[in-house]
């Protein structure tokens, strides 16, 4: 899978694709990626990329002519586009699973308080919320959607590792423990020591259901999750 990254702050980027699990898929040909400097496509020698808003108000809106060269110069009309703002519809679980089914992804970092709407109009596939607060930084939007879905992709992570994780199941995930078996006066609950998986297995299940009905009663699967 390839993702094109569109930035006006390329070196936050570079970092992240060359860090850890995301690193070493890209080392093993399993994702691939581009990042591309929209200031690389201004037209003036101070390279600017944004200006005033019509109409009034606070902040500086990402300029349209850059931005829709840069997007003409990775053929995002043919590919799939995305937008991370949080105007957008609320990423989740199930939108990551579809994005990874995707062969090829662009990825727009927004800056102030957006990007010119008529490249939206022209040229984005999908816009996204990563929750219902405002960054500064469409990079660190564009990042969290490119981890929810990489790690998705076949060969980077196990898939018995993905099962159980939060939000596979309509479930938060169980509690996790280590060595030692007792830190700073907190024991491991006895049953992870006690080699019995069918017990093992029926508390962490007791436990995922106890975490979401405290975190996310809103989840829709937690109403039926005692009837499995």
């Amino acid at each position: 899978m390839t993702f094109t990254v569109l930035t006006l702050f390329p070196e936050l980027l570079h970092a992240y694709f060359r860090a850890s699990i995301l690193g070493r898929a890209v080392e093993r040909g399993l994702v691939d990626y581009k990042i591309v400097n929209i200031r690389d496509f201004a037209f003036d020698r101070h390279r600017t990329c944004d200006d005033a808003p019509y109409g009034g108000g606070a902040g500086m809106v990402m300029k349209p002519e850059p931005l829709g060269r840069a997007l003409d110069s990775v053929d995002a009309k043919r590919r799939r586009t995305v937008y991370p703002t949080p105007a957008g519809r609320l990423f989740d679980q199930e939108y990551a699973r579809r994005l990874a089914s995707e062969g090829d992804l662009v990825l727009i970092c927004g800056r102030y308080e957006g990007i010119d709407q008529r490249v939206v109009d022209l040229f984005v596939d999908d816009e996204v919320s990563i929750g219902d607060y405002v960054l500064s930084s469409g990079e660190i939007a564009s990042m969290v959607v490119i981890d929810a879905v990489y790690r998705l992709l076949p060969g980077v992570i196990k898939e018995h590792s993905l099962s159980e994780e939060s939000h596979e199941s309509g479930l938060l995930e169980y509690p996790h423990y280590t060595r030692p078996e007792e830190f700073r006066g907190l024991r491991v609950p006895d049953v992870l020591l006690s080699g019995h998986h069918a017990k093992i297995q029926e508390w962490r299940r007791e436990m995922s259901l106890e975490r979401t009905r405290r975190f996310r009663p809103d989840l829709p699967a937690d109403s039926g999750a005692e009837k499995d």
